[in-house]
């Protein structure tokens, strides 16, 4: 600017006024270059830190969000999980007492979900029936006579009376029922007085009639549609067995008229395969599962005139020949009455708590039967003691015995068991065997129990058909 006005005097040519004008002008073009440089530089600098500002606000609202939104969902299928699987505090007591009791027994409990795979093992069966010949001192088994009763007569002066199958036996004829002596016990069916109804289980009198003639019987019951028919394998069997052997199916009408619709039509002589179709009217329990105890327990009173008998679950099918299975179970091993240990548990202390965790039948009635065994000398298992039992729980879907004194008490008392308490036989099982045992030391009881894989080898197993629980179950 300066160097500017040194130009105009040395010219000399402008006028004062032209000099005032251009001053301004250079003026004005110096401000409004510099202001406009100003003015879109603060522009710019605002609109960057809007937008930056607007998108880190988005961003920590959107995440805040799916913070609430996982956390909300997280609350609710927990509390919807604690709800389905919640336990009343009773139950929760007595399960917690259980699994106290069970670690004084030194009881592991089984894995959750590791399931082992049990698999048959070899059975040493002869080749065939032909040379079979009943040892001459087999039946040397402790002998007494054992009577049942059929009737019971009011025993109380009140109104209401009520007819049992199993009747209604007092604490003091259980207790002298065990004693090994001539006696008459209670046994299944056991009538009321004259004049009230039948207390179920009745047969045709030909049923009746055919059942007397067996002198080796094969049974196997299907109550309440639990299960499809499972025929014996035809060409494991051998004509000696097909012609000499009664193979029984006990049926209800509901059943039969499944497998009439599942077209298992028997033949004119009442037969399904091998198997003698015998339907039962008139149930004795509503609990499908205590009615399938009779057949199972009480062959020598459905079969009065058989010397042996062998009962298998309607989830079997028989793969082998009944003959020989009696050969190898009980005139090779010198025994009157044959049953496999549980694949799984042999302490009945860790199958209550199996039964309780599954539900099988309702706690209380669990506690009150387990109470009472213990109160009674059941005795702690003890795996290497087999002076005693191998196992405290049986696998009771396959049993093999013969028709002695001692194995039909033991029968009638086992059954006496399911009567009175639950119907979970395995719970009974030991309690029966050893009270038994402990109560006649002179007169043994010849029970065999063998291993589980060898009842996996005789018979195929099935799974049940799916029905609802019956009643009494939960």
């Amino acid at each position: 600017m300066f160097s500017g006005m040194a130009l105009l005097r040395n010219n000399g040519e402008l006028f004062p006024e032209r000099r005032v004008i251009i001053d301004a002008a250079l003026n004005s073009i110096s401000k409004s270059d510099h202001g406009s440089k100003v003015s879109r530089r603060g522009r710019r600098f605002g609109r960057i830190t809007k937008h930056r500002i607007l998108r880190w606000i988005i961003l920590v609202l959107a995440l805040f969000s799916i913070f609430l939104t996982i956390y909300g969902l997280k609350k609710f299928l927990q509390a919807k999980l604690e709800s389905r699987f919640s336990m009343p505090q009773q139950d929760l007591r007595g399960e917690r007492s259980l699994k106290e009791n069970s670690s004084l027994y030194n009881v592991e409990n089984p894995p959750k979900n590791k399931r082992r795979k049990h698999l048959p093992c070899d059975v040493g069966l002869r080749q065939s029936v032909g040379a079979l010949i009943e040892p001459k001192n087999y039946i040397n088994f402790t002998q007494f006579s054992l009577n049942y009763i059929d009737r019971e007569e009011k025993t109380s002066q009140k109104d209401f009376y009520e007819p049992r199958f199993g009747g209604h036996p007092t604490l003091e004829e259980r207790e002298n029922s065990f004693y090994v002596k001539n006696q008459t016990i209670h046994c299944g069916f056991v009538n009321g007085p004259s004049g009230y109804p039948n207390t179920g289980f009745d047969l045709d009198e030909k049923d009746r009639a055919y059942m007397s003639s067996c002198k080796v019987a094969v049974s196997s019951c299907i109550f309440g549609s639990s299960d499809f028919l499972r025929r014996p394998t035809n060409r494991l069997i051998s004509q000696y067995s097909k012609d000499n052997v009664c193979f029984v199916m006990f049926l209800d009408d509901q059943t039969l008229a499944k497998l009439l619709a599942e077209g298992n039509h028997p033949d004119e002589r009442g037969y399904i395969g091998l198997w003698k179709v015998v339907i039962v009217e008139n149930l004795p329990y509503k609990d499908m599962r205590r009615t399938g105890k009779v057949p199972k327990f009480l062959s020598h009173r459905l079969f009065p005139n058989s010397r042996y008998s062998i009962w298998l679950d309607s989830k079997m099918r028989l793969t082998s020949d009944p003959m020989l299975i009696i050969e190898y179970f009980l005139w090779r091993r010198k025994a009157e009455y044959a049953i496999s240990n549980h694949y799984d548990r042999h302490s009945v202390w860790e199958e209550v708590l199996q039964n309780k965790r599954l539900n099988k039948f309702n706690h209380a009635a669990i506690d009150e039967q387990f109470n009472f065994y213990e109160s009674d000398g059941l005795p702690r298992f003890e795996p290497s003691n087999h002076s005693l039992l191998p196992s405290y729980v049986p696998e009771g879907s396959f049993i093999v015995r013969a028709h002695t004194p001692m194995s039909n008490l033991f029968s009638c008392l086992w059954f006496n068991e399911v009567d009175r308490f639950t119907s979970r036989d395995q719970l009974s099982f030991a309690y029966t065997y050893l009270k038994l045992r402990r109560m006649n030391p002179d007169r043994p009881f010849q029970l065999y129990m063998f291993k589980d894989c060898e009842r996996r080898a005789l018979a195929k197993l099935f799974r049940h058909r799916e029905v609802p629980s019956p009643p009494g179950t939960a």
